[in-house]
């Protein structure tokens, strides 16, 4: 279909309605000179000779080409002031008549064009000779023939002017017709000059006939001048537009114009039909094929290149050329036939050795217009500057869809989602929403480790095609950070946003298959929306991450926005520069909470914790202030800091007679670390604490990941002496059967299953399984939040060892829990061996 709106043209069937009236008229005028004139006709043998010379003068010399018609230069003029001065009024009429009809069937147009320039020709010639005939007779060859006979050409140039350009204006409309007025003021300079040179030659022949001959000479070397001229003027407009078909090519291609300005320029510099550009589809371009044609104002879809002269200038890479000037091979001439075209040029476009598509030019306008030799170099310098052009134009369009695109699962990237969601902001109705969906795909840091890298971007791939697949036409799916991906799209409300977040977390989370690999791949989704979360994509973002961040621990894994959320990131990221402050000043305290034996509670360790009291907010929730020290890379000085005191603690007790075992927590990122084993080593050398005495505690989500990147470091560990514990177990997805092959001697069992035993009999199940298959394996057993005397019985009937909770004691500092120590040894001396000691709380 047109991509611009297309002047209207009628079929050349139509130039009767001009050819009628101009017969008409000739007649008409033909029959007042039969009236007015004395002698009509006679003077056959000079009426012959310019006959001849009305033949040859109708063969012309230059073309114009305005639309599909052709205007010649010609000089028949010339011709025709002979015959107004020589010739009878009726005679004139019937030589340029028989003149026009020989030389358009020597042309051999087309039959309406034939009988227009005969109708024309008999037409402008009868208004010429009724000129003659009414102004006064011609006496001699003075200053009034001259006028006489500029006259009569002139109203023969004129009605000339008028027939041509009404037909115009009948086939392609009045707009053109004018532009064929408009453009006709060198044809009327040409015509004065032809009647000046024409007085000239009577002139000479007047004063003697042997003036002929040099008149003759003069002619054959005026011919060879213009046509010399002519080759030069036509290669110098060439270079010109081609020059600015590659300005233009140039500025258009970064774009996406650039076919608009392609076509519409080479149609013109050929002077063709048509002018078509075909690109085969490649990589993520579809299939183009675009044509211009003459009486389109935009292009088309469609083209007239025969497929057979297209398909082998692709396969052998080169210019393919057929019509009567050109010649060609027999079977693309017989497809022109068949398509009904009489030329074309198909010129290969290439990118080094490749050929990347093809530039066509079909039919030369005119009638008598046909591509030569000559095109061909001229057509294949455009198709070259073309093919760099294309090149240069996916070349940036790649860059650019590259710079807002994902390289591997080719999703639009944060800067091109940035742009989307500022755009659905500024657009947004009043009763609309715009949601921001952002999804973390989890585990995919365990499926890199465990199966390869490989396997995790196959994931990512699977996700972004279901997100794609699942997702709403109008939703815009991309890819924001490694394993993020986000669902922006206007909506109704905030409740339609939380349940398509459902339904496309359920799409995800189907089992995912890749050849013998099958993989349960979940997510968890923070959902943020404009206007109530945010007027900006920044903001958006970052309330949907901390909306993502609360999804871990939803029930459900999807988390809409609150500003609650908010406040405690913002918090986190004001305490960096007060943490570093703590630091250094001692100000971040180590607190210590008792662990006992459950069957006679009898003191056996304390965890050490760490505690901060920050002078504007108060109370710092230790996994703020850890996980702004593990962003902050402080993280070791943390460690060292509790780990330190804590062996200070347990060398002083130690040496008071009173030997105590020391528990601290260390991260995943400290165990990771090369060194902190020799780290380790040097601090229980330097404070003289044995290492059985100190116990290191690690998180289930750092130890039981799936993979064996722990274990070193575990290893180093055990082999100094150091005692090993996985702390919160149950909290994970890890099994159970995974413990025996780690280098641990305890498990911790997570406070929220020891706080539910005494009510849900799940959680009394999980901690009876873990204690049970814990003891089988070796491993000794701490039970986390006992809070209650029935959970405390429960506990020693399932046979757990060892227990920690607010029953016996909350965190302490240092000083208060001496004081505990002192209450618990007066307790021991004034009890009886009959009586059972209870520890009391320490609130």
């Amino acid at each position: 279909m047109p991509r611009g709106s297309s002047a209207t043209r009628r079929s050349p069937e139509h130039a009767w309605l001009v050819t009628g009236p101009l017969g008409i008229l000739a007649v008409v005028l033909s029959v007042a000179l039969g009236v007015l004139s004395d002698e009509p006709v006679g003077k056959w043998l000079p009426a012959a000779a310019i006959l001849g010379l009305v033949v040859v003068s109708e063969m012309p010399m230059l073309h114009f080409v305005i639309r599909r018609q052709t205007m010649s230069f010609t000089i028949t003029e010339i011709p025709l002031l002979f015959a107004l001065f020589l010739l009878p009024p009726l005679t004139v009429v019937l030589v340029f008549t028989l003149g026009s009809l020989i030389a358009q069937l020597l042309r051999r147009f087309a039959q309406p064009k034939l009988w227009f320039n005969v109708a024309k020709a008999a037409a402008a010639s009868s208004l010429a000779s009724l000129v003659v005939l009414a102004l006064p007779d011609m006496r001699g060859f003075g200053m009034g023939t001259w006028f006489i006979l500029f006259a009569a050409v002139g109203s023969h140039t004129l009605v000339t002017l008028v027939a041509v350009a009404a037909l115009i204006a009948v086939i392609h409309g009045t707009p053109a017709g004018w532009e064929t007025v408009r453009s006709s003021g060198p044809g009327l300079v040409t015509a004065a000059i032809n009647v000046a040179v024409g007085l000239v030659i009577v002139l000479c022949i007047r004063a003697t006939w042997w003036s002929a001959l040099l008149l003759l000479a003069l002619a054959g070397a005026t011919a060879v001048l213009y046509r010399s001229y002519a080759q030069f003027f036509r290669q110098h407009r060439t270079l010109a537009d081609v020059y600015e078909l590659t300005k233009a090519m140039s500025e258009r291609g970064q774009d996406g114009t650039l076919a608009d300005s392609l076509l519409g320029r080479v149609r013109a510099i050929m002077q063709a039909e048509t002018a078509t550009l075909w690109l085969p589809a490649q990589g993520r371009h579809p299939e183009v094929l675009l044509t211009a044609r003459v009486d389109e104002r935009g292009l088309l879809d469609i083209s007239r290149t025969p497929a057979l002269a297209r398909q082998r200038a692709c396969e052998e890479g080169r210019t393919i050329a057929a019509g009567s000037r050109v010649g060609g091979d027999r079977d693309i001439r017989e497809a022109l036939r068949g398509a009904g075209v009489k030329d074309v040029i198909v010129t290969p476009l290439r990118s080094g050795q490749a050929v990347i598509g093809s530039l066509e030019v079909v039919n030369r306008l005119g009638d008598i217009g046909h591509f030569t030799e000559a095109d061909l170099p001229v057509f294949e310098t455009i198709a070259a500057h073309a093919a760099v052009a294309l090149e240069n134009s996916r070349l940036v369009d790649r860059l650019r869809h590259d710079a807002y695109h994902d390289g591997l699962t080719n999703l639009p990237n944060r800067r091109r989602v940035t742009g989307a969601l500022e755009e659905a902001v500024r657009v947004r109705a009043p009763n609309e929403v715009v949601a921001l969906l952002l999804f973390d795909v989890a585990g995919l840091r365990q499926v890199n480790e465990s199966v390869g890298h490989a396997a995790g971007d196959r994931v990512l791939v699977e996700v972004a095609a279901r997100l794609r697949a699942s997702a709403p036409s109008a939703a815009l799916v991309g890819r924001v950070g490694s394993d993020e991906f986000v669902v922006t799209l206007r909506m109704e409300s905030t409740d339609a946003a939380l349940d398509l977040a459902a339904e496309l977390r359920e799409q995800i989370r189907d089992r995912m298959v890749f050849d013998v690999l099958v993989l349960d791949i979940d997510t968890v989704v923070g959902v943020a929306v404009h206007p109530d979360h945010g007027d900006d994509p920044a903001t958006l973002l970052q309330r949907a991450d901390l909306a993502v961040t609360r999804a871990k621990s939803a029930p459900d894994g999807i988390q809409l926005f609150s500003p609650g959320l908010e406040s405690r990131s913002s918090r986190r990221l004001g305490l960096a520069g007060d943490l570093r402050r703590a630091l250094d000043h001692a100000e971040v305290e180590v607190y210590y909470q008792p662990k006992v034996t459950l069957t006679d509670r009898r003191l056996v360790g304390v965890e050490c914790l760490a505690r901060w009291v920050h002078p504007a907010h108060g109370t710092v929730a230790p996994e703020d202030f850890v996980a702004v020290a593990e962003h902050t890379g402080q993280l070791p000085e943390l460690t060292r800091l509790v780990l330190g005191e804590a062996l200070r603690r347990s060398r002083d007790w130690t040496s008071g007679g009173n030997t105590l075992a020391v528990s601290v927590n260390i991260s995943p990122r400290t165990l990771a670390d090369q060194q902190f084993p020799a780290l380790v080593q040097g601090m229980l050398a330097e404070y003289g604490v044995a290492p059985e005495l100190l116990t290191l505690e690690i998180r289930e989500a750092g130890v039981l990941d799936g993979t064996e990147r722990a274990v070193p470091g575990l290893r180093r560990l055990r082999d100094i002496g150091v005692r090993l514990a996985v702390d919160d177990f149950g909290t994970g997805h890890s099994s159970l059967s995974y413990l025996r092959r780690l280098p641990v001697n305890e498990v911790k069992v997570d406070r929220s299953f020891v706080q539910g035993m005494a009510t849900d009999p799940v959680d009394l199940a999980i901690v009876n399984a873990v204690v049970t298959l814990s003891q089988q394996f070796g491993l000794a057993v701490v039970a986390e939040g006992v809070e209650s005397e029935l959970t405390l019985e429960l506990l020693q009937d399932i046979g757990c060892q060892i227990g920690q909770g607010f029953l016996f004691s909350r965190p302490l500092p240092y000083e208060r829990l001496e004081a505990w120590f002192a209450a618990q040894t007066d307790s021991d001396a004034q009890t009886g061996p009959a009586d059972v000691r209870r520890l009391r709380a320490v609130p």
